[in-house]
């Protein structure tokens, strides 16, 4: 368990500037309960205890399976261990994934209700998100950072944690009142929300129970269907091939996308909503299930364009099933030439919890190979290693992985097809482009990180699903400052035809997002330039102050953006300028719609892209400055 760190510091400021009530008020219209205590985190953890085994297939000492069978009681004292084990474990080792075989579980009278916390993955284990059904709740509250768990409670720093393919009946009996009606998913960057169909009450994203509400930061649903959402205090969130019953409000950005029940963004700021009636290109996350004997598979969703709603409302989604004996199912230690051995053979690659020190390329060289990762497996990168390489090649999909940096310069730590390589007729397909779902990168926060470059995307008709591109601006002592962990660019796209849906990428020390290839659709971006430059000589070009957050190379012809933020809090240096939030080649082909830039608190940004759009500084921090569209 790490120390917890005062962190998100220009967000914190902003929270408690706009004060707990106004937020409440924004979201709910109503007056928040006292807060009930929260589940000590000093709870004497239980033994984690499997179910009778559905296949012979050993998933790992970090992989809880469920049976419906399983009295309640101790299904909820397996959870709470996990849970307080993980719930402050922000920079720590710790992984875990907490899967249900088909079932019911939980009562009217006794419900299963719990909390998840850092690295932790809770999934259903049905082919159907109906065939796994909680009647209780699955919960993020606000995390308490200070005064021994007690104060300065806040959600910005709420990363990664999973939950999906199930059904969620919300059912609060026994909790205090405030919370009694609302499944409360209080989260920020690198957790998703996929397949759930959250029924009987609110989804809530933002806790205003926990010292009321505060802000939250970032968050992602897909292919999944709820009734009254509360967006509340969420600065940011995209929602995509979803159904939804209603939403309320936004803060800063708030990105729609083939969901049916989505706001209008007519009069864009007010409210500041961008919905895209159909997501141009979507491929769903594939997902470990449990057929009637009990063996494991992998269903891989297909791809789709120019789609909307969920893929299981009208029958099973549309793909193809591996059984996991087709896989070679990795644990933390193994060496990385078996996987490599294993890949070259055709198997398809299970990395089971826990984190990877990778000394060696996993090379990824075979069409539709699939690299599915369970509970936030983590790999890091060795003596300068790029963890892994996919070759040009149709279909390959990468889901659920993380992705560090090591002490040594990696040039890159994700790379997608090679560098002025052949990309042609029988290297990639537009009905099957290789896809990233829920894959995440650090450098720094746990140790020191190193990395030119963090994805590099060479290939064509390549999709994000999904990702947080992460240069850190906390951690564990030691592991993060402007000459400690280093990272160049976040994302480099140098193919054609490549589409991001959900683009998070923050903190790096020159371009955060470099584009390059034609055609390129980014649907929802957010970013943070740099908190710790040292002066305004060290964060400067070519007689442009700073770096942009995104930057369209100036020879691209096509390229379109809707909905996309950057942000500046330079805390160490608050003189900081940086001359654009964005930067794109002025041609009619290249098109962004709803652009905002904000100051947090420290520092500068002269205009919103290029020389469009009204400064944001300490004379307005927290006040966007919008451009609805440009050119």
């Amino acid at each position: 368990m790490t120390t917890p760190y005062p962190a998100r510091t220009g967000r914190l400021r902003l929270a408690a500037a706009l004060g707990a009530a106004t937020l409440l008020a924004m979201a709910t219209g109503t007056t928040a309960l006292a807060a009930p205590p929260l589940d000590p985190a000093a709870t004497t953890p239980v033994a984690t205890k499997k179910a009778p085994p559905s296949s012979a297939t050993d998933l790992g000492p970090d992989v809880t399976v469920f049976d419906p069978s399983m009295p309640v009681s101790e299904i909820q004292a397996t959870v709470d261990a996990v849970n307080a084990r993980q719930v402050d474990n922000e920079m720590g080792t710790g992984r875990a994934a907490l899967l249900f075989l088909p079932g019911t579980y939980g009562t009217d009278a006794e419900p299963l209700q719990f909390r998840v916390g850092y690295y932790t993955e809770v999934a259903g284990l049905g082919a159907s998100p109906s065939d796994v059904v909680i009647n209780g709740k699955i919960e993020v509250y606000n995390r308490c950072l200070d005064d021994n768990g007690t104060t300065n409670c806040i959600a910005l720093n709420n990363f990664w944690r999973t939950l999906s393919n199930l059904t969620l009946e919300v059912n609060g009996a026994g909790q205090d009142g405030c919370r009694a009606t609302a499944n409360f998913w209080a989260v920020s960057q690198a957790v998703s929300l996929r397949r759930v169909n959250v029924t009987g009450g609110t989804l809530s994203l933002m806790d205003y129970c926990t010292a009321g509400p505060q802000y939250a930061s970032g968050g992602y649903l897909a292919d999944s269907k709820a009734g009254d959402m509360v967006n509340g205090s969420q600065q940011q969130w995209v929602t995509r091939n979803s159904e939804i019953g209603s939403w309320s409000n936004g803060v800063w950005n708030a990105v729609f996308s083939g969901t049916e029940g989505a706001p209008s963004d007519e009069g864009f700021p007010t409210p500041p909503y961008t919905t895209l009636d159909e997501t141009p290109v979507s491929r769903e996350k594939p997902y470990l299930f449990a057929d009637s004997s009990g063996a494991y598979s992998v269903r891989v969703p297909a791809a789709q364009q120019d789609s909307r709603g969920t893929s299981w409302g009208d029958g099973p989604t549309a793909g193809r099933t591996i059984g996991l004996s087709e896989f070679f199912v990795a644990k933390p230690g193994d060496p990385v030439q078996a996987i490599n051995n294993a890949l070259a053979r055709g198997k398809h690659l299970l990395l089971t919890p826990g984190v990877y020190d990778i000394a060696q390329t996993i090379a990824v060289k075979r069409a539709d190979t699939v690299v599915l990762g369970l509970g936030h497996a983590t790999l890091t990168a060795v003596n300068g290693a790029t963890p892994i390489r996919v070759a040009d090649v149709p279909g390959v999909v990468i889901a659920g992985v993380t992705i560090d940096g090591g002490t040594v310069n990696s040039p890159v730590l994700l790379q997608v097809g090679t560098k002025n390589g052949n990309n042609g007729a029988g290297h990639n397909d537009p009905a099957n482009p290789t896809t990233l779902s829920d894959v995440y990168f650090r450098i720094g926060g746990p140790h020191v990180g190193k990395a030119d470059i963090s994805l590099e995307v060479n290939s064509d008709n390549v999709l994000i699903d999904h990702t947080w591109v992460w240069r850190a601006d906390h951690g564990n002592a030691g592991s993060f400052g402007w000459d400690v962990s280093t990272g160049r660019n976040g994302v480099v796209v140098n193919g054609d035809d490549v589409t991001a849906t959900g683009l998070f990428v923050e903190h790096y020390q020159q371009y955060n997002v470099v584009w390059n290839g034609e055609n390129g659709h980014t649907v929802f971006f957010q970013n943070e330039l740099p908190y710790d430059p040292p002066n305004q000589a060290a964060w400067q070009h070519d007689g442009i102050l700073g770096w942009a957050g995104y930057k369209v190379a100036d020879g691209v012809k096509k390229h379109t953006l809707e909905g996309g933020g950057s942000y500046i809090f330079t805390n160490v240096d608050p003189s900081i300028h940086a001359s654009h939030g964005f930067e794109v080649p002025d041609t009619p082909g290249v098109v962004l719609n709803h652009l905002l830039t904000v100051n947090l608190g420290a520092g500068t940004i002269d205009h919103v892209v290029n020389d469009t759009g009204a400064p944001v500084s300490n004379a307005n921090t927290g006040t966007p400055s919008y451009v609805e569209r440009y050119p």
